[in-house]
């Protein structure tokens, strides 16, 4: 079986809209598979969009749409979704390469679904490596996106394709940048929404270098993994749907009728 790149890289970001103003971002059900590319670029993610729920503390879109005004930089602080970093190993067949990649996804909580992954590449016998991210939609493409670790230099990198539920985006680094993941304490990412509003998402990269170095998941361990939070996925959706049909009114018995005016004498 070809080594596929994105195999467990944010499989769960789906249809996170940021907004306007105050608005951080909208927080949507998970879609049902993890997304999945070959090495020289990513292919659609097999996931349906749900749709788009407020994130827990966030106003819904349709009261950022009240022709609020842009309220400057905004800065989004996600927890782990994971306990701990997941390092992956395999031979991508197309570029005939040993490829590793450590990886995380991020959240508003750690119970809500993710808003962020981050992945780092790492190709035996390459110097460069490649810091991958998985962004919501919703997002201005062209200004790309900035990163740093702590108030070290920023650095840019690039959009490369989008789908319903999520962008990938990417920068090409050297060893140094990978020795600042290593040693850091938070990852900074900036990106401007579509009203042109810069927002900072950050990240926690505690025990980043010690996967980074460390040997990788034994596949079976994280099959097992991966099924077992789609479980958890699907169980959650599930209960939110119940918890919306039962937030419904009662069709099948409406409110009684009005009486009728009294005949005039």
């Amino acid at each position: 079986m070809p080594f596929s790149l994105k195999r467990g890289v944010a499989a769960v970001l789906a249809g996170v809209v940021l907004l306007g103003g105050g608005e951080a971002f909208a927080q949507a059900a998970p879609p049902a598979k993890k997304p999945a590319a070959p090495a020289a670029a990513p292919k659609a993610p097999a996931a349906q969009p749900a749709q788009a729920q407020p994130a827990q503390g966030q106003p819904a879109q349709g009261d950022a749409a009240q022709g609020q005004a842009p309220q400057g930089p905004l800065r989004v602080d996600l927890q782990p979704t994971q306990n701990d970093w997941t390092k992956v190993c395999g031979k991508d067949q197309a570029a005939n390469k040993e490829i590793c990649y450590t990886t995380r996804d991020f959240s508003a909580q750690a119970d809500q679904q993710p808003v962020l992954a981050l992945a780092v590449y790492d190709v035996k016998g390459d110097d460069t490596r490649v810091v991958r991210l998985l962004l919501p939609v919703g997002l201005m493409l062209r200004p790309g996106f900035r990163f740093f670790v702590d108030k070290g230099q920023p650095q840019e990198g690039a959009f490369e394709i989008c789908f319903p539920n999520g962008c990938f985006a990417e920068s090409k680094v050297k060893g140094p940048t990978i020795d600042e993941l290593k040693k850091g304490t938070l990852l900074g990412v900036a990106v401007k929404n579509q009203v042109g509003n810069q927002i900072t998402f950050t990240v926690p990269l505690a025990g980043f270098g010690k996967a980074f170095d460390g040997p990788p998941i034994d596949p079976k361990v994280l099959e097992e993994q991966q099924k077992k939070l789609q479980a958890e996925l699907q169980k959650r959706a599930e209960d939110e749907r119940k918890r919306l049909e039962a937030a419904k009114p009662d069709a099948a018995n409406p409110a009684p009728a009005a009486p009728a005016a009294p005949a005039k004498p």
